[in-house]
């Protein structure tokens, strides 16, 4: 039997959209506010997706109890699997003193905090994110963060906001491949507009990032260096998403940027040296922060050695990520399992899709092709280069599943809320309510694209859950679709700081666990401030500078 979904159920939108807000506000409350831990806050918000989709929206109860399953493996695979990996990685390269030895080679090339967050959360972290994307750059740029002594608050809220321009070109460009394959745009039109709203952010964010962690004056001590930072990625970005494609976007910009920043700091370095690793105005706050230590010189082959676990992973993710080799994996082994009772049996229905469309709910076991894989083999090469015997790996990695076990439970417990409020309708209706803001659209439909992000923790998920509605709507009131679907990319971007997965996948980096809620209040500011500046920008895009007008070359 199949169920249509219904998107105001008591035929008033206010009340429909008051009770599809329940799940997240419970959710973002008791994590933010109640201090509640954060597998049980994310479990009271998918007990209240349950309540609300099943009594409020009719949705059957098997179809909403099987949507959440489905959501809790694909938490598991890919997301948790990234996760555990990653910090398996990590562990064992602190256990053996490589780690201390890769600190001090990036305090060799600067030991002023602020320049080392340039290097490490901006030009580092997105080039994990073009290569792998899904929590992949948060994970490595937050644990290599809190190993040089940077506290754990200013370890995960900083790698978060680092991790936001490149996210809609990440995973080699999925997102917005995923948004044109869906929902019927031109991939090279949309990806353009994207790269000519992005590249302004990509130029903000870095003094954005230092004045978050150290403030205007000491962001302006170091202007030049962050100008160089944001230009050289800005640029490349520009280019490439205008003339040549979606797919090497943030790893060319982050490359570039990257190589540019190390370049410039060799003819100029600042008068004076920041060298407090806690952000300012927190100094108590974020637990322990390790004191600068003097920088320690290392053989060449020490130095060799501490850094090639982590030249392995950057190879590997970046070979797991090209589409060739994971068809290949998947032509192996990578059996689909269509979720009995819940695959094509729920219904999109219009005005978000032109006609009826029926959900697919088909959960693929592609392990040989995750990116969470790519990392393990690194992992275990990187292991053995650091020469550990087989059976130190294996108890390594048991005590690193121990580490991060409420970790994997709330990343599950997440996507299940996630994944229920896409099958039941219920985030549509929040959509909807951005819909119907007439000549505001191009400012409030940018903020739908943020709200999907922050609820799905996936900026390809937002495309896929509200690229059609971008669509129906620009058309609807005489705007560029192309405009306000890489609109809903844009703007998706600055929600993924706020997501409750990359949030769990910060505090487990850095090892600060059951502070979810302290990550949370201190980032939502700077999250919902930067989605409003990309809101306007789209809104002088729409009105004032008709860019979406440009011919691609």
């Amino acid at each position: 039997m199949v169920w249509q979904q219904v998107y105001d159920p008591f035929n008033n939108m206010v009340v429909s959209t008051l009770l599809a807000a329940i799940p997240v506000v419970v959710m973002l409350v008791a994590l933010g506010f109640m201090h509640i831990k954060a597998h049980i806050a994310a479990a009271l918000g998918l007990v209240a997706a349950l309540v609300v989709a099943i009594l409020a929206y009719g949705m059957p109860a098997e179809m909403a109890g099987k949507a959440a399953m489905y959501g809790g493996l694909t938490g598991l695979l890919p997301i948790g699997w990234i996760v555990l990996n990653i910090i398996f990685l990590q562990q064992m390269a602190e256990q053996n003193g490589s780690f201390k030895v890769l600190q001090d080679s990036l305090s060799g090339i600067t030991d002023d905090r602020r320049l080392q967050l340039l290097l490490i959360a901006f030009c580092f972290g997105a080039f994990f994110e073009g290569a792998a994307g899904f929590g992949t750059p948060v994970a490595v740029t937050a644990g290599i963060l809190i190993g040089l002594g940077f506290s754990p608050l200013a370890a995960s809220g900083l790698s978060l906001i680092a991790n936001t321009a490149p996210v809609a070109f990440g995973a080699l460009g999925t997102p917005v491949i995923t948004l044109a394959k869906v929902h019927g745009y031109d991939l090279m039109e949309v990806t353009a507009m994207i790269g000519r709203q992005l590249p302004f952010f990509s130029l903000l964010v870095p003094f954005w990032l230092i004045w978050a962690f150290a403030g205007r004056k000491a962001m302006m001590e170091i202007w030049p260096a962050i100008l160089v930072t944001g230009l050289s990625f800005a640029i490349p970005q520009f280019l490439v998403s205008n003339f040549i494609g979606p797919e090497l976007v943030d790893i060319i910009a982050a490359i570039v940027s990257m190589a540019s920043l190390i370049l410039f700091l060799r003819v100029w370095q600042p008068k004076t040296i920041w060298t407090s690793p806690s952000l300012k105005g927190h100094e108590t706050d974020g637990g322990e922060a390790k004191p600068a230590v003097a920088v320690v010189k290392h053989s060449r082959a020490e130095l060799v050695r501490a850094w090639t676990p982590w030249v392995i992973l950057s190879v590997f993710v970046f070979i797991w990520g090209l589409p060739p080799v994971k068809a290949y994996f998947n032509s192996i082994w990578a059996p689909a399992f269509p979720i009995e009772g819940l695959h094509n049996l729920i219904e999109k229905m219009p005005p978000v899709v032109p006609n009826p469309t029926k959900e697919g709910a088909v959960y693929t076991l592609g392990l040989l092709s995750a990116t969470g894989t790519g990392i393990l083999v690194s992992a275990i090469v990187g292991a053995l280069v650091m020469k550990y015997k087989p059976t130190e790996i294996v108890r390594s990695y048991v005590r690193t599943f121990w580490l991060v076990r409420y970790s994997l439970l709330t990343i599950v417990l997440m996507l299940g809320l996630g994944t229920l409020t896409r099958f039941s309708g219920t985030d549509t209706t929040l959509g909807l309510a951005f819909a119907n803001t007439g000549v505001f659209y191009p400012f409030f439909g940018t903020l739908m694209g943020w709200i999907g992000v922050a609820m799905t923790g996936s900026d390809t998920a937002s495309n896929v859950l509200f690229g059609g509605m971008q669509k129906v709507a620009a058309e609807q009131l005489g705007l560029s679709a192309n405009l306000m679907g890489a609109a809903n990319s844009s703007g998706g971007v600055m929600g993924k700081m706020i997501d409750a997965q990359s949030i769990v996948v910060a505090s487990t980096a850095t090892r600060w666990f059951n502070h979810e809620g302290d990550i949370l209040r201190y980032v939502f500011f700077h999250s919902i401030a930067l989605a409003c500046l990309v809101g306007l920008y789209v809104t002088l895009q729409a009105y004032v500078w008709p860019f979406h007008l440009m011919v691609v070359g």
